[in-house]
């Protein structure tokens, strides 16, 4: 053989060898791809079910081939179908009218198909389920913020305890310090209910206490769940929560059927359940060795069941005595379902303490609610004080100058669809046609029955039905829309108790303003000097060249724009509709009434009051708002009594009044 073919052959099988070494086994690819894998669980992927999937789940994840995480995130999205001639699983991607399948190992397009040559996979909410909870530790460092805000989800929802060492892993490598607070928090709930060493358990219970969330307090009440239990005595091993007293925490009836519950007694027997029995062993006229015509005594029925009893034709049958004995020999409590005393010990005094700051935010939560309940009152009824309390003059129609207020606001969102501008306009407006409107009202009716009140109060009652009949034919019956802007949206919340709507807020702080402003006006401005002189003694003032006349106008239309102001703030959370001010007035008056006539402070005192009562009331029985309105009410005709002129009473004329 020529030496040139033999260096030829010499070098080929050199190559080859080099390439056997180099190249991986082909068992060996085909162990680390990932169809073959998924085709060990074709008939699970392909029919989804939420009881068997997690097994499936688990499995592919266990397994540690990649791309497994990121298949069962892509099937959780709905985005993997199934060839049905190969039963091999790809990523489906859209292709115009064509769907374009992915490899799942490669990620190179295989072809493009119409959707009827493949099988949409469709994983159902739970199936979903199951995968987010599957894939949470993959999840918890996961490159996209909403990715790992999605696993921490899923930890909320289905909480366990492999769970506590990848999120703990997690902990420190999380960039994002809101999803770092709520990964610590979790932890510290995972820790309280599946942590291993005790000590830390403990700590973490301990932890829990006065945190008013809904997730602590769950974590801690399935800590301390308890179930019913009887026994001939205290069992020794038994983590006990408390000892039932039969009479007190449970009927004897209750306690009974506990004991035929635990199969320590025989059920009892009612008296329809024994004449029924006795009906059915009747024997040649009688039963039990009873004659049927004594069966209509009670005595005689008991005497032919025991006959039957004795005989072994009826079960046993527990007499009235015979229960209340066996109620009596025995003991009931509660014990824990976790028989861990130190645990839930534990457990209960951090109850006790969240238990104790829930109070402590209920009665802030009230404050506040009644804060904004008496803000409203305030805005409603500080106008209708002023013209009270200057003029004496009882305006039934007030509370329709804060329906158009409210209309007036609506009327400009037509025109401005900016709802922060238009809520700008609507404010100064409301007030010029409200105060344009009362002081007509005042020039064409009210100064012709400034000493006939009766008149005054029919005749603004008049005028009232009359206002909303013509906003009924303007607007229409239905609510219309004063819709707020997003930045008064929202609401503000301290905790999963404590929280208060962003509008009421700022119909809060709208009505410092008024009160500021009022205050300026009545003590700092000539108009409120010869306001005050009016009110205290309008002889003097007129002979000190003042106008009561025009002050009363001036003072009435002031009212009634502020009214209309009030409309606005109110209509912004409440529906706008022609009756809308008839919800007001009765509470306007209470406040002035109660407050002290003609008085900022008085006002102002008296819608604090009534809204912190009011609120107080509804706290007790918050199902009927209409029983606070009526207590209050009530509460207003004994205030009077005791306190005629309220809480800030006026000198001068209303004092002599």
């Amino acid at each position: 053989m020529p030496l040139r073919t033999v260096l030829s052959r010499a070098l080929a099988i050199l190559v080859l060898s080099m390439l056997a070494l180099t190249a991986p086994p082909r068992a060996a690819v085909a162990q680390d791809t990932l169809q073959p894998l998924l085709q060990q669980y074709a008939e699970e992927l392909a029919s989804p079910s939420r009881r068997s999937f997690g097994a499936v789940a688990d499995a592919l994840l266990a397994d540690g081939r990649p791309g497994a995480a990121d298949f069962l995130r892509r099937y959780e999205a709905r985005e993997v179908v199934q060839r049905p001639e190969d039963g091999l699983f790809f990523y489906a991607e859209d292709a115009g009218d064509l769907v374009r399948l992915i490899d799942v190992d490669t990620g190179a397009a295989v072809a493009d198909v119409s959707s009827r040559d493949v099988d949409q996979i469709r994983a159902n909410a739970g199936v979903r389920r199951v995968i987010a909870a599957a894939l949470v530790p993959f999840e918890l460092n996961a490159p996209e913020r909403a990715r790992r805000e999605a696993a921490l989800d899923a930890i909320s929802r289905s909480a366990e305890a492999s769970q506590i060492a990848p999120l703990a892993d997690s902990i420190a490598q999380e960039p994002d310090p809101d999803l770092k607070t709520r990964k610590e928090r979790l932890f510290l709930l995972l820790t309280a209910q599946f942590g291993a060493e005790r000590a830390e358990r403990l700590e973490a219970i301990a932890a829990l206490g006065g945190d008013t969330s809904i997730e602590a307090r769950g974590v801690l009440n399935q800590l301390t769940a308890t179930r019913t239990e009887v026994a001939p005595s205290l069992p020794e091993s038994a983590n006990i929560a408390r000892v039932l007293t039969v009479g007190e925490d449970l009927t004897q009836a209750e306690a009974y059927a506990d004991l035929v519950d635990a199969g320590l007694a025989e059920p009892a027997q009612t008296p329809s359940e024994l004449r029924a029995v006795l009906a059915e062993n009747i024997v040649d006229g009688r039963v039990g060795g009873v004659p049927v015509g004594r069966l209509s005594d009670p005595m005689a029925r008991i005497e032919a069941y025991e006959a039957l009893e004795d005989a072994g034709a009826v079960p046993p049958r527990a007499a009235p005595d015979e229960a209340a004995q066996a109620v009596a020999a025995h003991v009931f409590y509660d014990e824990y379902v976790l028989n861990d005393p130190e645990i839930t010990t534990a457990a209960q005094d951090a109850l006790d303490s969240t238990a104790q700051a829930i109070a402590t935010y209920q009665m802030a939560d009230l404050v506040l609610d009644g804060l904004s309940l008496a803000s409203i009152f305030f805005l409603a009824a500080i106008g209708l004080a002023i013209t009270f309390g200057v003029m004496g003059v009882i305006n039934m129609a007030h509370g329709e100058f804060i329906m158009m207020g409210a209309y007036t606001g609506y009327v400009v969102q037509l025109f401005i669809p900016d709802y922060t501008i238009s809520l700008l306009v609507a404010l100064p407006l409301a007030f010029l046609v409200t105060f344009g409107a009362g002081v007509a009202m005042e020039r064409a009716v009210i100064r012709h029955l400034y000493t006939r009140p009766l008149e005054t109060l029919l005749a603004t009652f008049g005028i009232s039905i009359a206002l909303q009949q013509l906003a009924k034919n303007i607007f229409g019956t239905q609510a219309r829309p004063l819709t707020a802007p997003d930045w008064l949206g929202g609401a503000i919340t301290f905790n999963d108790i404590v929280g208060i709507s962003t509008i009421r807020v700022a119909i809060f702080v709208l009505a410092l303003i008024f009160l500021g402003v009022l205050l300026y006006i009545l003590k700092r401005t000539r108009l409120g000097l010869e306001v005050r002189a009016v009110t205290q003694n309008p002889g003097m003032a007129a002979s000190m060249g003042i106008n009561p006349d025009r002050i009363n106008m001036l003072t009435f239309g002031l009212g009634s724009g502020i009214a209309g102001i009030a409309g606005v703030a109110i209509g912004l959370y409440a529906q706008v509709t022609s009756e809308m001010g008839a919800s007001y007035i009765v509470q306007s008056f209470m406040t002035v009434v109660v407050g002290g006539v003609g008085n900022v402070w008085g006002t102002l005192a008296g819608a604090s009051l009534i809204g912190f009562l009011q609120k107080g009331i509804e706290w007790f029985n918050p199902s009927n708002t209409l029983a606070a309105q009526t207590f209050m009410v009530l509460f207003v005709i004994l205030f009077i009594q005791f306190r005629p002129k309220g809480i800030v009473a006026l000198k001068g004329r209303a004092a002599g009044d």
